[in-house]
C-alpha cells in the first residue's frame, strides 16, 4: 500500500493528538520561579531560582520611569520588595499579577507628604484591545506605573511565578 503526500501530512498531523505525552510532561515542564527581579534602568525583568536567572523579559514602565512611586496618577513604577500576591486572568490587559504595593513605608511617606500611595501596580501584559497595534507598545514605557510584558512573555511569566513569589524593583 503507497500513502500520498497528502495522507502522510495528514497522518503526521494527528501523531501529536493520538499519541499521549508521557505520564506527568506538559508543554512547558519548568520549575516555578521563587523570586522576580526588576531592574528598572536596564527594561528587564528576571526570573530567579535558586539564585540563578532562569529567564529575562522585556518590560515597559510607567511614563515617568525615573524615581519610586509616590502618589496615585504619577504614572511611576514603584521600587522595593513587594509580593506578587494575587493574579487576575480577566483584567484590562492580558493576564496580571498584582504586586503588594503600596507596603506600610510607602504608606508614610505618602502620608507625609499629604499625598495618596495609589494603588493597583500590577505585572501584565499587552491592553486586550491592543490587536494589530501590539508592536507599537514595544521599547516604551506606557504604563501608569506598572510593569508591562508583551503577551507571549506573559504567559511564560504565568506558568513559573505562583502566588506569594516575591519581587523586587531596582532602580
Amino acid at each position: 500500500m503507497r500513502l500520498s503526500t497528502k495522507a502522510v501530512i495528514f497522518l503526521l498531523c494527528l501523531l501529536p493528538i493520538i499519541m499521549p505525552a508521557p505520564s506527568g510532561a506538559t508543554s512547558e515542564s519548568v520549575a516555578p520561579a521563587d523570586r522576580v527581579l526588576v531592574i528598572k534602568s536596564e527594561r528587564q525583568l528576571y526570573l530567579i531560582r535558586d539564585g540563578k536567572r532562569i529567564a529575562r523579559f522585556r518590560i515597559s514602565l510607567g511614563q515617568q520611569p525615573q524615581g519610586h512611586k509616590l502618589s496615585a496618577g504619577d504614572n511611576r513604577t514603584p521600587e522595593g520588595k513587594y509580593t506578587l500576591d494575587w493574579r487576575n486572568p480577566n483584567s484590562d490587559f492580558y493576564r496580571s499579577l498584582h504586586i503588594s504595593y503600596p507596603s506600610p513605608d510607602d504608606r508614610r511617606e505618602a502620608r507625609a507628604w499629604g499625598l495618596d500611595p495609589g494603588g493597583n501596580i500590577m505585572v501584565h501584559g499587552l491592553p486586550n484591545e491592543a490587536g494589530d497595534l501590539a508592536f507599537a507598545f514595544e521599547g516604551l514605557d506606557w504604563t501608569d506605573g506598572c510593569i508591562a510584558v508583551n503577551n507571549r512573555a506573559m504567559d511564560r511569566i504565568w506558568r513559573r511565578v505562583e502566588v506569594g513569589t516575591p519581587i523586587e524593583i531596582r532602580p
